[in-house]
């Protein structure tokens, strides 16, 4: 039984059939039995087939047929194409006097470098690799220990700021019923006195016109005036309620008041912008003398009409159409929004909490997205359309509009010169109207452009208005603080302001499409240089991630240059 078993394994098979194998083509490598002989040299008619016995095969290279030559296989390699061919080609064809070499001494070279790669990888590189998997799988557990212990702190944190906040409107509630039920007792004592005089006049005016009509001496003798007594009306009560008094200006020590109790709560750290960047403060010196660029990521979006950064190394990014795409500093896909409006986005930003919002022109709303889906957020004036966008650190949103009279004016006066300004928006409700100067006049101008805007930390609003070639600051109140005309900058074309960015050390950033480059100035638009020394052409729009890195979007190309502008200490 055991040798039967044995001489079962040992029989080659027919490599067409499964049968026996009595023959070997040495020239195709095939192990084929009686009856498929035909049948192989049917298969392959043009080329010839050294057939011999199984016991006499010769284990050799496979040549190839020769594409130029029918029926002719190639038995060299041609040095100088890199490729197989046959005698003809060598003697007669195209590859004529060429450099060759045998294929079966290309097959060995071959062999040979694939087992020193194979040597290579199994000796070296994988050990280097298992290595590093080990190591990046210590830093992933040590730092979701890290993000662990760190989560635990929040929430330790965040019990003692609930628990200190709650004990002061805990006071705050008390207070207030305390003085509210005192006050209502005092009217509601008073409205009693009024109501029991108001019953007594009553009863004495009855009694009165009774006496009136009487004829009897005594009873009208008795009649006694109380008249002084209520023309002395009583003091009037008019007690207010309660109001709380209270100041929540960014960067202030937070403080609210009611009666004579008065409590204020300190911040423990800066106040974090929209970007979150404010962790970078104690790390940014000065500015580079020559900037770095990080990454240039390709977009499918030509021309690129917005950029907004989410945290360190992601942004959203639209183009012409209605999809709005988050990519990473690759340039990898990681989501996509497909927009509920007519036309694509105006512009989009990204709010303090990391949320997506976006202008949508043709129906005159901000919208947010949330879970996948947009839902309104705000809604324009009517007769304004919003257009740029800007999320603030304090997280209100400044939102730039312009004046539409009509919808055929929407689609016809694209050249005509529409009246422009910008609204600061808390939640749905106006919270400033940035639109004319202390004199009356109006603080941009009007024209088809819109208008670029960012919030400094000190509170200045800057503008970067396309339609009068400057930059314009105003403060928290709307006054003007200076402009900015790109005069400083000694460029060779005039000044072509677009979008305008601040960073956390107060620097205001302007991209000059024009001139190829940006303009940085400090807070007070003291010019202090110009980035040109990378790359960028027609640059449209910037922005800035949690990393302190200036992403800056070229119109034309749809290309994003990601720059390190900024000394790290």
């Amino acid at each position: 039984m055991t040798t039967s078993t044995s001489w079962a394994q040992d029989v080659i098979t027919c490599d067409l059939c499964y049968k026996e194998a009595k023959h070997f083509c040495n020239s195709c490598q095939v192990n084929l039995c009686e009856s498929c002989l035909k049948k192989h040299r049917d298969e392959v008619k043009s080329l010839p087939h050294d057939i011999v016995p199984f016991l006499d095969r010769k284990i050799q290279v496979v040549l190839p047929a020769c594409p130029e030559h029918s029926g002719q296989r190639c038995e060299v390699n041609c040095k100088e194409c890199n490729t197989p061919v046959c005698l003809k080609c060598i003697v007669s064809g195209t590859h004529k006097g060429h450099d060759i070499e045998e294929l079966s001494e290309t097959h060995e070279n071959k062999i040979r470098k694939i087992k020193s790669d194979t040597e290579e990888i199994q000796a070296k590189l994988i050990p280097k690799y298992q290595k590093e998997d080990v190591e990046i799988g210590n830093n992933i557990s040590k730092n979701k220990s890290k993000s662990d212990d760190l989560r635990e702190e929040n929430k330790m944190l965040r019990k003692l700021w609930h628990q200190e906040v709650d004990k002061i409107f805990d006071k705050i509630e008390s207070l207030s019923q305390s003085l509210t039920e005192k006050n209502l007792n005092a009217l509601q004592e008073y409205h009693k006195k009024i109501r029991d005089l108001i019953s007594e006049m009553n009863t004495i005016v009855h009694q009165n016109e009774k006496l009136i009509n009487s004829k009897k001496l005594s009873e009208v003798s008795e009649y006694e005036s109380r008249l002084n007594i209520y023309r002395d009306f009583l003091e009037h009560v008019d007690f207010e309620l309660p109001s709380l008094n209270s100041n929540i200006d960014q960067g202030k020590e937070l403080m609210i008041e009611i009666g004579g109790y008065k409590a204020t709560l300190k911040q423990m750290s800066q106040p974090s912008p929209s970007t979150d960047v404010s962790h970078l403060t104690t790390g940014i010196g000065k500015l580079m003398d020559k900037v770095s660029i990080i990454a240039t990521i390709p977009t499918n979006y030509k021309p690129l009409f917005g950029v907004a950064c989410v945290r360190g190394a992601e942004a959203w990014i639209i183009g012409k159409n209605k999809i709005i795409t988050r990519i990473d500093i690759h340039g990898a896909v990681r989501d996509t929004v497909t927009t509920t409006g007519l036309f694509r986005p105006n512009d989009i930003s990204v709010t303090r909490g990391g949320e997506l919002i976006y202008s949508d022109g043709f129906s005159g709303t901000v919208k947010i997205v949330r879970h996948g889906k947009s839902e309104t957020l705000i809604t324009a004036p009517r007769g304004w359309v919003p257009s740029r966008l800007c999320c603030t650190r304090s997280g209100d949103i400044l939102v730039h509009l312009n004046e539409w009279k009509n919808l055929f004016q929407m689609f016809t006066a694209y050249n005509s010169p529409r009246k422009n300004k910008i609204i600061r928006y808390q939640g749905n409700n106006i919270k400033q109207d940035i639109n004319k100067d202390g004199q009356g006049n109006p603080i941009l101008k009007e024209g088809d452009y819109s208008v670029n805007i960012s919030e400094n930390n000190n509170g200045d609003v800057c503008v970067s208005d396309a339609n009068d070639d400057t930059v314009v600051v105003v403060d928290k109140t709307g006054i003007v603080r200076f402009r900015y005309d790109g005069t400083p900058a000694r460029r060779e074309k005039s000044f072509g302001p677009r979008d305008i960015v601040t960073d956390v050390l107060s620097q205001i950033i302007v991209a000059d499409i024009d001139n190829n480059c940006l303009h940085i100035l400090d807070q007070n638009g003291k010019f202090l240089k110009c980035v040109d020394d990378c790359g960028l052409v027609r640059p449209l729009g910037l922005s800035l991630d949690s990393d302190g890195r200036l992403w800056v979007w070229l119109f034309d190309t749809g290309e994003i240059k990601v720059i390190n502008y900024l000394e790290q200490s």
